[in-house]
């Protein structure tokens, strides 16, 4: 298994900071400058704290905790850093993400978190009883945040935020 990308959410000054020092990693935003500390780090002078935004770091598998259920819509800012640690995907308030149900006898996923997915492309292939096999294909194209697995049973609903 590879590794998790990172998830930033967005918090109360106070939950990241005590003092001048950050409790936990946490990514610091103000205007067109982005900070990332780490635990005990303290906030550079150029920051207004007063100004910024600030987003802790949060368990990755708690992602649909701050998505909206019924709306489909995200409920803070958030920021998901993926296994490469260069690469970021901004998700903000209000977002609304396609989530799209994957449920079958044998399930097999075929797009991965970080995927882009166009609208006739197969994200995840399910076999029946019977042994047939069908294809879920996007409504719209977009990009896979974040893939939500039920363990009870091949059960999986696929997070995408749509393309513009």
């Amino acid at each position: 298994m590879g590794r998790l990308p990172q998830l930033f959410v967005e918090v109360e000054r106070e939950e990241c900071l005590e003092g001048d020092k950050v409790k936990y990693e946490c990514i610091i935003i103000q205007d067109n400058i982005e900070v990332k500390l780490k635990e005990g780090e303290r906030v550079p002078d150029f920051i207004n704290i007063e100004r910024a935004k600030f987003l802790a770091k949060e368990i990755y598998d708690r992602f649909h905790f701050y998505v909206d259920q019924y709306e489909h819509k995200m409920r803070v800012d958030a920021i998901i850093v993926y296994p490469d640690r260069r690469t970021k995907m901004y998700l903000r308030k209000g977002d609304e993400l396609m989530l799209l149900p994957v449920e079958g006898y044998v399930v097999t996923l075929i797009a991965d978190v970080g995927n882009r997915v166009r609208k006739g492309d197969p994200f995840a292939a399910i076999t029946t009883r019977k042994g047939e096999v069908h294809y879920l294909k996007p409504p719209k194209p977009g990009t896979v945040v974040y893939i939500d697995e039920f363990t009870n049973r091949p059960h999986y609903v696929y997070y995408i935020l749509p393309e513009e």
